[in-house]
């Protein structure tokens, strides 16, 4: 056997997040591997051939404004685009494309392939390598089941669903990360060795079926949009031919053969006992959670060009082959659909993501870091903005900078890994436009112009990145102050636009020369006019809080001898351990009085 591998940083995975974190890493400069079992499933789309939606959309633009891939993938690899709630406020607008899974999946490993600094190798790790010190542990490489050592100062695992992971068919159960795919068992065993804590979580996928077995003349055709939206700012348009994608809807005599069989069903047999996603859930769980309702949307989704295979988004089940096969000819149009692959239900391990510092790197362990499923989310958005943080702050770390902690008001992605962090998970976590309480800021549209200057100073954007938005920067300025200094009896053309009512196309109507002004920064110039007075307010919202961020918990406090904090409280924030006030006026169980015993006891220990 040869000597160790050495590397500034490896990463375990290469999933969303894996694929991610290498990248990242390689950008900041981090001589960076990423080992995983199959190079021929980097980035596979293992449940649904789609990125972005409401709220997910957003991530994946902030994902690309840091420097991230899966905006550069999915724009070259979409077969349908459409922008979700056109009808709501620009803050709710939600990307989403159909992807060709396998052009996918070959895209992301070719941009892996073309960064510098990045090498990829097929091997499976079994151990994380670990060494004292006098503070805490310190992560120094990993071993693989062929005995290899890599040797690194940080590890980024990102085990996604195979960590223990096990499938469901029914009564049948097999180890496996994914359909076909082995599941991990000392990765699981090494983070209990290390005094990590892991539970289980579930989830689960629909049966995929032979397109040309489906007669679509019994289905609703859902086309994409006419112009399609890039979820790169590094792309004008989207010059491609778009597929069609399809509606159907389950019926009384499906949801009649799903009762009959819940006997069957891993999930009310006690097979399965750990907790599922509750915003996607099977649909066992949908006919006895909304008994009262005759059927439930089923959207038939190609899985790409050159493939005849259609996702059942929709019908995630575990139920055994036999009922799929029937479930599905209850269907109107899939009377005689032939099933390509069953869905099945999987649980796994995830350890808990209190157990992590704000960096994603474990509070137990120096230099591991923790990102995507494995910290008990879900969706492939998720995770990989998580691996691409975790990536960019191992490296960070190596080269003795601060992490890149992006705050609530900063980005989508500020707002989950705080939830994640400081607020703990029964169930998976999934993002939403309403866990983000600054949304009118966070939009889509502008997470170039609120993330890439940053990414740009730390080496995560490039020069012709960053020049792109300043571009922008300096034209919506201009505009702007065009609009405020042109003048009609009922005042200026900035205080007309902040009306509801009034488009763009008014203004240039009063204004010719507007005509010119390209449509993204006329979009940039009518939301930053019409929602700077809710913007203003949430300005003094967003000072109050920093102020109290402001105000730093130490690290080793003892709760336990704050006088008059209440036993719960005690608990949450020893359990938790916010970095400063307002952290700890996230948790839950955490109420404003409690704040201000803490605070006090601060303070008095400060002599302040």
């Amino acid at each position: 056997m040869s000597g160790p591998l050495n590397f500034d940083v490896v990463v375990i995975g290469a999933g969303h997040a894996g694929v991610e974190a290498a990248m990242a890493a390689a950008r900041l400069g981090a001589a960076t591997a990423l080992v995983t079992s199959r190079l021929d499933a980097i980035a596979r789309m293992s449940c649904n051939p789609a990125i972005g939606g409401v709220a997910k959309g957003q991530i994946v633009r902030e994902i690309d404004a840091l420097g991230g891939a899966m905006g550069l993938a999915i724009d070259a690899t979409g077969i349908q685009f459409r922008m979700l709630n056109r009808r709501k406020g620009p803050a709710m607008h939600g990307p989403r494309a159909q992807a060709d899974k396998d052009a996918y999946h070959r895209e992301v490993r070719r941009l892996c392939q073309q960064q510098p600094g990045l090498v990829l190798r097929e091997e499976t790790v079994d151990d994380l390598l670990v060494e004292s010190t006098a503070e805490r542990p310190r992560v120094v490489g990993v071993r693989t089941q062929s005995g290899h050592v890599y040797r690194a100062r940080a590890v980024v695992l990102c085990a996604g669903t195979f960590l223990r992971g096990v499938l469901h068919y029914g009564p049948v159960q097999q180890p496996g990360g994914r359909a076909g795919e082995e599941a991990v068992e000392g990765l699981g065993r090494a983070l209990e060795r290390l005094g990590l804590r892991l539970a289980r979580f579930k989830t689960g996928t629909p049966p995929r079926l032979d397109g040309r077995s489906i007669d679509y003349a019994q289905t609703e055709p859902q086309p994409g949009d006419d112009l399609p939206e890039p979820f790169s700012f590094l792309h004008d348009r989207i010059d491609r031919d778009q597929l069609l994608c399809h509606i159907t809807h389950t019926t009384p005599a499906a949801h009649e053969l799903i009762r009959a069989n819940l006997a069957r069903a891993p999930m009310y047999t006690g097979q399965i006992a750990s907790t599922g996603p509750r915003y996607c859930p099977s649909i066992e769980t949908k006919i006895v959670r909304f008994a009262d309702k005759p059927r439930h949307q089923i959207f038939l989704e190609p899985e790409g060009r050159r493939t005849h295979d259609v996702y059942v988004n929709g019908l995630a089940t575990s139920l055994p082959p036999d009922v799929q096969e029937e479930l599905v000819h209850r269907i109107p149009g899939l009377e005689r659909a032939k099933i390509v692959h069953y869905g099945y239900a999987i649980e796994y391990d995830f350890a808990p993501p209190e157990q992590l510092l704000p960096s994603l790197e474990t509070k137990r362990v120096a230099g591991l870091y923790l990102a995507g499923q494995v910290n008990g989310t879900t969706g492939y958005e998720e995770a990989a903005g998580q691996g691409l943080l975790a990536g960019a702050n191992a490296a960070l770390a190596l080269a003795g900078k601060e992490p890149l902690v992006l705050a609530r008001d900063q980005a989508y992605l500020g707002v989950m890994i705080d939830d994640l962090v400081t607020r703990g998970l029964d169930e998976p976590y999934r993002m939403f436009t309403s866990r983000a309480e600054h949304r009118l800021r966070l939009r889509q549209d502008n997470a170039d112009r609120r993330l890439t200057p940053l990414a740009f100073a730390l080496g995560l954007a490039n020069r012709a990145r960053f020049d792109r938005v300043q571009r922008k920067e300096n034209e919506v300025a201009q505009t702007i102050a065009l609009l405020e200094a042109t003048f009609l009896e009922s005042g200026s053309l900035a205080k007309l636009l902040r009306r509801p009512e009034t488009t763009w196309t008014e203004m240039v109507g009063h204004l010719p020369d507007l005509a010119d002004v390209p449509h993204e920064v006329a979009r940039q110039v009518s939301h930053d006019v019409k929602y700077s007075g809710y913007l203003a307010r949430q300005d003094m919202e967003i000072a109050r809080t920093r102020r109290l961020a402001g105000q730093r918990i130490p690290a080793d406090l003892d709760y336990g001898q704050v006088a008059h904090l209440r036993m719960e409280a005690q608990e949450r924030l020893a359990r938790f351990r916010p970095g400063d006030m307002a952290q700890a006026g996230r948790i839950s169980g955490v109420t404003p009085a409690d704040l201000a015993v803490l605070l006090v006891h601060i303070l008095r220990q400060r002599g302040t």
